[in-house]
């Protein structure tokens, strides 16, 4: 047995994952157990996690890799510095320091960490590094079906590059080409967000769904000043309107004055000019997406394409590129930010380092954390004095179904949680999205969140293409469909303003308890979408535990939280032992 740790760290969204002979056996974000949303730190407690699931020790790890490097990463910041001359002084005067004095020692500091697990006296310290954006490349390409494929790797940064072109083929990843630092789309829709007044490396998803209700009024003003695209999808940022590369910001002045407005300040009123920036700068990243796309095929030659990257979780983008027809199939890792790279770490050990054959993945489910048997929910809502029964499968699917049907907003948690920043149904919130009022309830009752943000649908997969332009399964909620002609007055809670949806589909072999409630909740209503929304409040991550659950369930207007066969309603609740929730907005 080769047991391989995978950890990405230090940067946002820490994880860990462990392979076992090549095969996946788990993988988890630190914040699901922290409870600190987008957690950087050393993800102590998916490790702890990890080792006592599969009962081992440190002792027991053949090989750690870190997803990216270091000194790369340090040589760049102060080439970008020295560069950037003298305006780079500034970040140099307050990012070097903190090299120095922590993350150029990151090799001493991993040592130090994983020595303090169980049997990490006896751990063999075998400790390797990876690049960065192999390591995206590396978690799109091998768990994917394809036995060769294109690879598109769009974020912010890695340790230079920003946008990579590799071909996968077997066990090999090639890079061909890439963009490097400063020029970075990543970057400029980050810019972007933050100039619109939400959180950078969080909030991006919110300008994608602010999109729809705006104009792309500024999308020639973007591409005169902002960024030049080239035909192949290649591009320059003009660096006299951003600071990132010189500052701890992410834009300057100049910005406001380009667009006319100030920068919107956090939490206050969206005005119409807000949702046109938005609506503008994602017509430019379809833009962007499209060409490259059209650039990777030609230089390629490949049928398949795999996308990775923080930016490949821009569904709207890359629904664009599925509907083109550019390539026959799509692929994209459902972590495909930065916590998906300590599974791509893990995977290039195996293939790369060890020269370990690769076999493609048809059915690749992210369905890798931590599950809780019944006696330890239990223990935990005993712990809580939370009201319960437990019910067998027959009844709760029958009840929970009756319970959507009748309108009520269920909580669902049942086996692994998702390695994914989606709910995919194991830790869920359900609806009807029959109801015209639910979006607003669920926005402002449930998640505390803005209104304009969307919900996504869930669909039995044998009816999709009957209710969206879809073909095959979408099983990781990564691509927007257009729903076809008279569903968007059926389905008003799920469709948003320009009649399109993030859609997931579910199979019995992808989730089969998911797939039972669904399909009973089908039979009483003949709808078979449900709402699935992730279960958290704003400012919060995905819930993990029995525990998590409840604190959830208790803090916001769910009406029934089912975890596994255990039953729990809201009115019969009068527990006050939970954790009350102390909002930190996102």
């Amino acid at each position: 047995m080769t047991y391989i740790l995978g950890i990405s760290a230090f940067y946002h969204d820490s994880a860990a994952a462990l392979l076992c002979n090549g095969e996946i056996i788990s993988a988890v974000q630190e914040e699901r157990f922290s409870r600190v949303k987008n957690d950087s730190g050393f993800p102590q407690k998916a490790i702890e996690w990890i080792l006592k699931e599969h009962d081992m020790t440190m002792e027991n790890i053949d090989y750690v890799i870190f997803y990216e490097k270091p000194f790369n990463k340090f040589e760049r910041i102060l080439e970008t510095c020295i560069r950037f001359a003298p305006k780079g002084y500034q970040l140099f005067s307050q990012a070097i320091p903190i090299w120095l004095k922590e993350k150029l020692f990151q090799k001493v500091d991993l040592k130090k960490h994983l020595s303090t697990f169980q049997g990490g006296e006896r751990w063999n310290q075998k400790l390797l590094f990876s690049d960065h954006h192999l390591s995206h490349s590396a978690a799109a390409f091998y768990p994917s079906p394809f036995e060769s494929a294109a690879i598109l790797t769009i974020d912010g940064v890695g340790e230079w590059a920003t946008t990579t072109i590799a071909v996968g083929s077997g066990q090999s990843i090639q890079r061909i080409k890439e963009i490097s630092f400063p020029h970075s789309l990543g970057m400029l829709y980050s810019a972007i967000t933050a100039f619109l007044g939400f959180k950078v490396n969080s909030g991006e998803y919110k300008i994608m769904g602010l999109a729809p209700y705006g104009q792309p009024e500024y999308s020639v003003l973007i591409k005169q000043h902002l960024i030049d695209i080239k035909p192949d999808g290649s591009f320059r940022l003009n660096m006299k309107y951003f600071r990132f590369a010189t500052e701890l910001r992410m834009y300057g002045a100049e910005l406001e004055r380009l667009f006319g407005i100030p920068a919107r300040l956090p939490e206050s009123p969206l005005e119409q000019v807000h949702m046109d920036i938005a609506a503008s700068i994602q017509e430019v990243t379809d833009e962007i997406f499209l060409s490259l796309a059209r650039y990777v095929k030609v230089l390629t030659g490949e049928s398949n394409l795999c996308l990775a990257g923080g930016v490949a979780l821009n569904c709207a983008a890359a629904g664009k590129v599925l509907k083109s027809g550019i390539f026959e199939h799509i692929w994209i890792q459902p972590a495909a930010g930065d916590a998906g790279s300590a599974l791509g770490a893990a995977q290039i050990c195996h293939h790369l380092y060890l020269q370990q054959p690769r076999t493609p993945i048809p059915d690749y489910m992210p369905y890798l954390g931590p599950v809780f048997e019944q006696d330890a929910v239990l223990v935990q809502l005993d712990r809580m004095d939370a009201r319960y029964r437990i019910e067998p499968d027959e009844q709760l699917f029958e009840l929970t179904a009756d319970a959507l049907a009748g309108g009520k907003i269920v909580a669902w948690v049942q086996g692994k949680a998702e390695f994914s920043p989606r709910a995919l149904g194991n830790r869920s919130i359900l609806a009807d999205p029959r109801g015209a009022d639910l979006k607003r309830e669920l926005n402002l009752k449930i998640k505390y969140r803005e209104s304009f943000r969307p919900f996504a649908p869930v669909i039995l997969e044998e009816y999709a293409n009957e209710w969206f332009d879809i073909q095959g399964a979408s099983p990781h909620m990564n691509f927007i469909y257009t729903a076809k002609a008279g569903v968007s007055h059926k389905l008003p809670s799920v469709i948003h303003v320009d009649g399109t949806a993030r859609l997931q589909t579910v199979s019995a072999s992808s989730n089969q308890r998911f797939y039972q409630l669904m399909h009973r909740f089908y039979e009483k209503t003949g709808c078979p979408v449900l709402v699935n929304t992730s279960l958290n409040v704003r400012g919060e991550p995905m819930v993990l535990s029995p525990e998590d659950a409840f604190n959830c369930f208790m803090n916001t207007e769910i009406d029934m939280l089912v975890i596994g066969n255990v039953v729990l309603d809201k009115h019969e609740q009068n527990s006050r032992k939970y954790q009350k929730y102390h909002y930190e907005l996102d």
